[in-house]
């Protein structure tokens, strides 16, 4: 007869090692050929642990007892911290962090693309681990997330809205957030006071399975110039409870430089397909860099609803400085920037060369970086909207002629194979391969070493406590 699983004594496993930390957050010990991912653990302690999942050649597990804490051990400063999907690192030293995120570009690269990484340079940092957001999203929900304490007592009377972020693994349960530490102030303010309003009035929130509910979500965008963007997404039109909300918004919160809404009535949360309604203040807010080569010093950028800009503002700038520094630009270049975005990139470097030619996906995203030339003066700049194989072609590089150098700027998916085939024809002397996933670019470079040798590797953390990381190779054509 076999064994019942339901009812099988668990797997416990004593003074286990943690040897290393997977991209999860989750660390990682072996006992026996089986790797096990254990939750909330860091690379030196040893744990007694009770496996949660079995397979083949892999479990998950739990800290039982902390036996020996690593030295890179630390105490999470946020309340919230193995519950919340975010900053799963932040029980780890940050120095600890940098070191696991510079070894796992290094191991991505040497395993997957057989790249020399002796060239590779150290990880920069980002100067601000905490309150380096400019954006976040928020998320209303009639099933908050209930946690220990939540249960020990009666469930009437028990407040079920909750504005927060989801739980991982749970589409329809938030987490109702006190205080979160990625946005600074009045991020945590303007939430807690919306909150407090949509209950006082009334407000219902959204419920996720059902798609009933008015408040859906709640997105703020801040800037370094000091400007404040509050964007709230209701479900239906009810035109006296928004009217209610964004006055009290107005009133409560003057510094809003930018008050809109949107009322989205689709089954998902994506705004990209609604119109943005603005209530008070501009319907954009404005980003600035300093750069080099343009009149004034700094580079503006238009920020929208809908705009898509780094959201470590101040890495953003030390992330666009290496990428011009790979270039090593004499002023007389013709660039291509794939992936071009609103053209923060292309903006950016368009005063250190000839001209920059942008090409991006999302037709808004365009406008946005025309506009953005315009605004600093810039006419240097050329941008085309469409699907980058489609777009680039060797007409399209006829037309506008070969590039000195080529800044690539993909997605997490990387780049596609007919675009990385297009880049070898092409065989633009230089290209700067700036990537948020080191599996995908290890994949492209993989490719890309037919015509092309890596020479300059440089990681960026844009993301504290997240096992997330930008990483920048420069490749030259042999």
């Amino acid at each position: 007869m076999s064994r019942n699983r339901r009812n099988a004594e668990p797997i416990r496993i004593a003074g286990l090692s943690i040897i290393d930390i997977a991209e999860e957050g989750k660390g990682v010990g072996k006992a026996d050929e089986l790797v096990i991912f254990v939750d909330k653990a860091v690379p030196g302690d040893v744990v007694d642990v009770r496996l949660v999942k079995k397979k083949k050649n892999f479990a998950e597990a739990i800290i039982e007892r902390l036996e020996t804490p690593s030295e890179f051990r630390k105490d999470p400063f946020c309340s919230h911290f193995g519950t919340c999907g975010g900053c799963k690192w932040q029980h780890m030293d940050y120095d600890a962090q940098l070191r696991f995120k510079h070894k796992n570009v290094e191991a991505a690269l040497q395993r997957l693309a057989k790249v020399d990484t002796t060239v590779m340079e150290p990880i920069l940092g980002s100067a601000a681990n905490k309150y380096y957001r400019n954006k976040l999203e928020y998320t209303f929900s009639n099933k908050r997330w209930l946690n220990a304490t939540d249960m020990e007592f009666e469930a009437e009377g028990r407040e079920m809205n909750a504005l927060g972020f989801h739980v991982p693994l749970r589409f329809d349960k938030i987490l109702d957030i006190e205080h979160c530490y990625l946005q600074a102030e009045p991020s945590n303010n303007l939430r807690l006071s919306v909150r407090a309003y949509a209950l006082e009035k009334g407000l219902s929130f959204y419920d996720l399975r059902n798609h009933e509910g008015a408040l859906r979500n709640l997105i703020i965008r801040t800037s370094s110039t000091g400007e404040v963007m509050v964007v709230v997404v209701f479900a239906y039109v009810e035109q006296e409870q928004i009217d209610g909300l964004m006055e009290h918004l107005k009133n409560t919160f003057p510094e809003i430089t930018s008050l809109l809404y949107i009322v989205n009535q689709k089954k998902n949360d994506t705004i990209f397909d609604q119109e943005v309604i603005n209530y008070a203040g501009r319907d954009h807010i404005f980003e600035e860099m300093p750069v080099d080569g343009l009149a004034g010093g700094v580079v503006k950028f238009k920020i929208g609803a809908k705009s898509f800009y780094q959201t470590n503002s101040e890495q953003a700038f030390e992330l666009y400085k290496i990428t011009k520094e790979f270039a090593d630009f004499k002023g007389d270049e013709l660039v291509y920037d794939l992936y071009t975005g609103a053209g923060t990139i292309a903006n950016f470097v368009a005063g250190s060369v000839k001209q920059v030619v942008g090409i991006e996906y999302v037709p808004t995203a365009i406008e946005d970086a025309k506009f953005n030339s315009a605004l600093n003066g810039i006419d240097n700049t050329l941008f085309y909207a469409g699907d980058m194989k489609d777009i680039l072609t060797p007409e399209f590089i006829a037309a506008h002629g070969k590039p000195e150098v080529v800044i690539t700027d993909p997605p997490r998916a990387g780049m596609h194979a007919d675009v990385v085939a297009r880049l070898l024809e092409m065989e633009a002397p230089k290209i700067v391969y700036v990537s948020c996933n080191a599996a995908t670019q290890a994949r492209d470079l993989a490719l890309l070493k037919e015509k092309y040798d890596v020479v300059r590797i440089k990681p960026v953390d844009m993301f504290p406590h997240t096992q997330h990381v930008e990483n920048v190779v420069l490749l030259k054509l042999k």
